[in-house]
């Protein structure tokens, strides 16, 4: 005798946190970034001594700082995210808050490297290696800059509890970019200033 199987407690399938939308911009950005990634993979295997040299001039310290600021970052904008899924607005607001403070943390600093190499005269003509650097990295700060952005309407819209447990579409699709901005820089430290 068959028995057929029990569906009325059958749960649908979770679709991702946020905003479809912002699902297809990540991807995106994300080709973008691979293209950017497959191509200084390319111009290492082609000037494996320059690179090697090169990498020896990057401030490794700065970089391991910047990692471990925006990986703090994106600990508290999850945070805030479990906050505001808890009824707790004000709490959410100060997670956000700390996680803007570390993404501003990290421009400083990466704000210091660019003009320790600009004032040596490194600039993108200086060579293969520091053309990739200075797009490469530059094209991540300018994410960073946008993803502030968010952050920062996130946190006015929070303390105006503007998001609940029944309206988390904003915060988890803002969440969503931050996380894809820390991990594209995950990618990028070891790759630029590590890997030989």
């Amino acid at each position: 005798m068959d028995i057929a199987p029990d569906t009325s407690r059958a749960t649908p399938a979770a679709a991702p946190p946020g905003d479809l939308a912002i699902w297809f911009f990540i991807l995106a950005e994300l080709l973008a970034f691979g293209v950017f990634f497959a191509a200084y993979a390319f111009g290492r295997a082609h000037n494996v001594e320059l690179f090697n040299e090169m990498q020896k001039t990057l401030n490794r310290e700065a970089g391991a700082v910047n990692t471990v600021l925006l990986i703090t970052a994106s600990w508290c904008v999850a945070r805030a995210v479990e906050a505001v899924g808890r009824s707790r607005p004000a709490t959410g607001a100060r997670w956000l808050l700390a996680g803007i403070a570390c993404g501003g943390g990290f421009l400083v600093v990466k704000g210091f490297e660019y003009a320790d190499k600009f004032s040596a005269g490194i600039n993108l003509s200086t060579n293969t290696f520091y053309m990739f650097y200075l797009s490469l990295t530059f094209f991540h700060f300018m994410h960073v800059i946008l993803g502030l952005v968010i952050l920062i309407a996130l946190w006015v819209k929070t303390r105006q509890g503007a998001y609940g447990p029944a309206d988390m579409n904003g915060i988890e699709s803002g969440a969503a970019y931050w996380h894809m901005v820390d991990l594209v820089w995950i990618v990028l430290f070891p790759l630029v200033y590590v890997m030989r």
